[in-house]
């Protein structure tokens, strides 16, 4: 167990910073923030779940966002996209069938759509198509078979943690504003604490 969280905490460490993270986060702040856009999220199987968690935690501070499963998009839904929104894509190999054809159909859509990937491949596809790439490093996962999503999972949630946090320190966010959106259970009651 030991050796699970050190290879984890190991594969944290050593995610590459680049330019990329302040271009992802201007363009949040800027297309959503400032200009009433949105942002929407997407990802296949496990990183399809970290992609709605990194949308659930912006709703929570002052971004509206939504996740977009990319099967559903080609039946429709699609159309929860607008051309002031950011498309944030989640796909640790950067080769997701799903993932490539939302792009295509969303770029079909609206030419000027902002993209953000978060990979563990840079060098994917993906990486290619998209102009705000964020690796994760593609640190080997911890399974034993080298298949389970694990260590690129964690990866993925601390660069979506990144995202939101200096989007929070950008656009100024207050305990106020999040007492707003959260009222509910334990954080709704701390939040709207005068402590």
């Amino acid at each position: 167990m030991l050796e699970i969280l050190e290879a984890e905490s190991h594969a944290i460490q050593n995610i590459p910073y680049s330019a990329a993270y302040d271009q992802a986060v201007s363009l949040i702040v800027e297309h959503v923030h400032d200009h009433g856009g949105k942002l929407v999220t997407a990802g296949m199987g496990k990183a399809g779940q970290i992609a709605m968690n990194i949308a659930t935690t912006f709703c929570s501070t002052g971004i509206p966002a939504v996740s977009l499963h990319p099967s559903e998009a080609q039946h429709g839904d699609l159309g929860v996209l607008q051309p002031g929104d950011v498309m944030l894509l989640v796909s640790n190999s950067g080769r997701t069938r799903e993932i490539l054809e939302l792009v295509e159909l969303a770029k079909k859509l609206y030419p000027a759509l902002p993209l953000i990937v978060i990979t563990g491949n840079p060098d994917s596809e993906l990486g290619h198509m998209t102009p705000v790439v964020l690796s994760t490093g593609g640190a080997p996962e911890v399974c034993p078979l080298g298949l389970t999503p694990t260590t690129s999972t964690t990866a993925m949630t601390v660069i979506g943690d990144i995202l939101v946090v200096n989007v929070m320190k950008a656009t100024g966010f207050t305990r106020r504003e999040y007492a707003l959106r959260h009222h509910g259970g334990y954080l709704g009651s701390v939040a709207s604490s005068d402590k």
